[in-house]
């Protein structure tokens, strides 16, 4: 089976920083990949907040996430503290992917991330166009 490769954009839109809790690690004691998978999903909220959004608010759009691709590059700790750089990358008619650059503490790569994300109307439980004024705001000021 082909292993999943993840590009990263040499850009970064934003970072953050969220520690490894001890309810994050799995019987490996390491951080399990559902724990990865509720930080990025901090992670996103947080970039997205840092625009002015949400995931039920973006400019009069909703996201649902589409897909998703986790390439592990190494293992997270307790204790462990996670930069996340991410950047919005592949914007098309209906949304964008997000890309996430995991490091530890020491600058050693964690994992290697990305999540597709769609412009959703959750009354009409269909697709949306991704706004205008979303698309303009990434591409002048991410």
């Amino acid at each position: 089976m082909a292993r999943v490769k993840v590009d990263i954009p040499t850009r970064t839109h934003f970072s953050t920083q969220i520690p490894v809790r001890v309810t994050d690690l799995n019987y490996g004691n390491h951080l399990g990949n559902d724990a990865l998978l509720s930080i990025m999903h901090e992670a996103r909220m947080q970039l997205l907040g840092h625009f002015g959004w949400s995931e039920l608010s973006l400019s009069g759009a909703s996201m649902i996430m589409a897909d998703v691709a986790i390439e592990y590059k190494g293992e997270g700790f307790y204790g462990d503290v996670l930069t996340i750089g991410l950047a919005f990358d592949d914007l098309h008619k209906y949304g964008f992917d997000i890309t996430y650059h995991i490091t530890n503490q020491n600058g050693k790569e964690v994992a290697r991330a990305k999540t597709g994300m769609l412009c959703f109307n959750y009354q009409e439980r269909k697709l949306m166009s991704l706004p205008a004024e979303v698309k303009a705001k990434i591409e002048t000021k991410a």
